[in-house]
Formats: structure tokens, C-alpha cells, sequence
């Protein structure tokens, strides 16, 4: 009795455990540790994308026009403020003269004696020469003798000296003059072309030595961005190129460019490609120099190949491919990255052929043993 008992309790425990185990291990395969992961699958598609390169610049002026005086001095007035638009010949300031004004009416007085004494040497080579031609008749003639006739061509070679001493002395004083008179104009900061002035270095009554800058002007039709690129992905970067430049203070609007020129040296300590990209047409308001800005850079079209979203890079052993479903199974393919555009498309060189099919997004990562469950979309993740 005893014994049929226990038979019957063994038996009852039985009933109740199996259906659990067999639970247990449905619910497990199904949503536990052991249950296939979910992916989404996409096919290798062959076809050409359009490659870009993004980078960051600054604004710049192409042409940028330094004004100062060439010779040491104190700023007497200036006429125009930072901001204001200015015309080509229009005057921005001037230098203190000092006694450049008395010195230039010095030289004018001293050339107005010179040229009396050229007169007067003039004078004196007419009577010389008079003389010496009418000793040469009378010579001639023998009514005088041969040592009054040299005397009077000694005369005369004395005159010609000193007419041409008294010439060089008046070029040069009016050469004088005409330095004085380039210095004193030089004291004028005028503008060479017509733009926008951007910096005041002085004001009235500051000194500034020669070749120092008292203001800046540019030209606002030559703004353009002084832009950086990764050297990794520069290849094709070159002058002419279209372009999309994004100013920072302005993230709602872009403004059409183009690359004016690549620069042939490089940045050897942050390894990028520097490129100057020009506005197409002049932005309205300007924008500030210095201002930081995105240039897209839109690279010419690239045949057709096997193309795959960078969603299904994965690195696996240090190698960088795809997970491939070989026949329902999951096979890594290492793969030959080529160019990519900036919607994430990205051309497969070497790896994966067009209509093989991969893995896009999986619940959690793979391995070859892992079973799979292919889905429409996983959840929070856009198809």
C-alpha cells in the first residue's frame, strides 16, 4: 500500500513538471538566451553614387588691403569707421606733416636760386663763347696774339663747366622736391579700390612707424572659405567642383560655391587637404571673417558597383565585412570598402557581389552559430 503511494505521488510530480520543462525550453528557443535573433536583410545592389566631401572652414577675404604710411608719423585725422563701405581714390585719413610743408617751401625757394644762378651761368657762357669766336677771327686776322686766344677758350671751357654744374644742380633740387612732395602725398591713406574696411589699428594722434597698417580694407565680391578636408577621403577633390557652403551663424540656408583651387601643400600636422571655396555669388548681409562654415563638396558620379548602406559594416576578428546569408546561413564576408556618398552608401570593391544578400541591422550581435529570425524592422530602428 505503501509503496503504490509513493508510485502515485512520483506519478502526479511528473505531470506537473513535464509540462513545465517542456514550457520552460518552448518559451527559452522562442524569447529566451536561446531564441533566434531578429536582422533585417537588404540585397547588394549595383549602381553609381555620387560621392561628396564634407569639411569646415573659416571665412576670408581674397584680397585684403593693408593702408599705412610709408614713413614714420602721428595719424592726424581719420574719416571713416570699421563697417564703412569706402570708393577707390576716396581718402581715409592723413599723417601729421609735421615741417614736411616748411621743408617743401624751403626746396621751392632754394630751386628759384638755382635757376638764378643758371641764368646768370648761361649769361656767362654766351659773353664766353662771343669772346672765344671773335679771338678765333682775330687770330686768324693776326690782330691778336695765340696766347689771348687760348685764354679766351679757357674762359669759355670754364663757362660751359659751370652751366652744367648749375643744371645738375637744379635737377637735382627739383628731383628733392619731388621726393618731398611724394612724401607728403604718401601721408594721405587713400583707399586703391573700392570695399568694406574691417579694422582701425590707430587713432588720431597715435604714432605708427613706416609700412604699419592704420586700416584694413577688403574686397567684399572676393570672400571665399578657407576650407579643410581629411586626406582619406580627398581623392578627387579638385578646382571646379560645385559646392555647398553653410555658414554657421546662418544653419537654415546654404549658399552655392565652387572650389577656386586646391592647395599644393597640405597640413602635415592634421593630415587634411586645404581647398579655397568661393562664394558664387556675394552672401547678403556679409558674413563676418573668421566666421566658421561646412563646405559639401559634390564629386563626380562613379560607376556602377556593388553598393550597401554603412549600417552593415561589421568588424569581426579585426576584419571589416558583412554578415552574408549563404543558403539560410550566416557567413562573415570580409569586404573592400570603396567610396561612400553622404546618405551612407558605400560602394563594395572586393567581398560581395551584386544580389547577394546581408544582414542590415540585427537585435543583437552575431556570431556563425546564431540563429537567425529575418523581420521587416526591428524596434526603434528605421526600415
Amino acid at each position: 500500500m505503501k509503496f503504490l503511494g509513493l508510485q502515485r505521488r512520483t506519478l502526479a510530480l511528473i505531470a506537473v513538471v513535464l509540462p513545465l520543462l517542456f514550457l520552460f525550453i518552448y518559451v527559452a528557443l522562442r524569447s529566451g538566451p536561446l531564441s533566434p535573433v531578429a536582422v533585417t536583410v537588404g540585397n547588394a545592389e549595383s549602381k553609381t553614387i555620387a560621392p561628396a566631401l564634407s569639411g569646415l572652414g573659416t571665412v576670408r577675404a581674397r584680397y585684403t588691403y593693408k593702408i599705412g604710411p610709408t614713413y614714420a608719423g602721428r595719424v592726424k585725422l581719420l574719416n571713416v569707421h570699421v563697417g564703412d563701405l569706402v570708393s577707390a581714390g576716396q581718402v581715409l585719413g592723413e599723417m601729421d606733416p609735421v615741417d614736411l610743408d616748411e621743408r617743401i617751401d624751403a626746396q621751392q625757394a632754394a630751386i628759384k636760386s638755382a635757376e638764378a644762378a643758371l641764368r646768370q651761368s648761361e649769361a656767362k657762357q654766351v659773353f664766353a663763347r662771343t669772346q672765344a669766336t671773335r679771338y678765333e677771327k682775330l687770330l686768324a686776322l693776326q690782330g691778336t696774339s695765340e696766347e689771348s686766344t687760348a685764354t679766351k677758350r679757357q674762359e669759355l671751357a670754364v663757362a660751359d663747366a659751370a652751366l652744367g654744374a648749375a643744371r645738375e644742380d637744379v635737377s637735382r633740387m627739383r628731383a628733392d622736391l619731388r621726393a618731398l612732395r611724394a612724401q607728403r602725398s604718401n601721408l594721405r591713406l587713400v583707399a586703391p579700390v573700392a570695399g568694406l574696411l574691417i579694422a582701425r589699428h590707430a587713432d588720431p594722434g597715435t604714432t605708427v612707424v613706416a609700412g604699419q597698417a592704420v586700416v584694413e580694407v577688403i574686397d567684399p565680391n572676393s570672400l571665399w572659405v578657407d576650407a579643410r578636408f581629411d586626406q582619406i577621403s580627398a581623392e578627387g577633390l579638385a578646382a571646379g567642383l560645385p559646392a555647398r557652403i553653410v555658414l554657421r551663424s546662418r544653419r537654415s540656408q546654404s549658399e552655392p560655391g565652387r572650389v577656386l583651387r586646391v592647395e599644393p601643400q597640405a597640413d602635415v600636422v592634421t593630415e587634411e587637404t586645404l581647398a579655397k571655396v568661393a562664394f558664387e555669388t556675394q552672401p547678403s548681409p556679409l558674413p563676418p571673417l573668421g566666421e566658421l562654415a561646412e563646405v559639401t563638396v559634390q564629386l563626380p558620379e562613379l560607376p556602377a558597383k556593388p553598393t550597401i548602406p554603412n549600417a552593415a559594416i561589421r568588424t569581426v576578428g579585426g576584419k571589416r565585412g558583412v554578415w552574408k546569408l549563404d543558403n539560410e546561413k550566416l557567413v562573415f564576408a570580409p569586404i573592400v570598402i570603396g567610396r561612400s556618398d553622404l546618405d551612407g552608401q558605400m560602394q563594395v570593391e572586393k567581398g560581395l557581389d551584386a544580389g547577394d544578400q546581408y544582414v542590415l541591422y540585427s537585435e543583437k550581435a552575431l556570431t556563425a552559430r546564431s540563429r537567425i529570425k529575418v523581420v521587416e524592422a526591428l524596434p526603434g530602428v528605421s526600415p
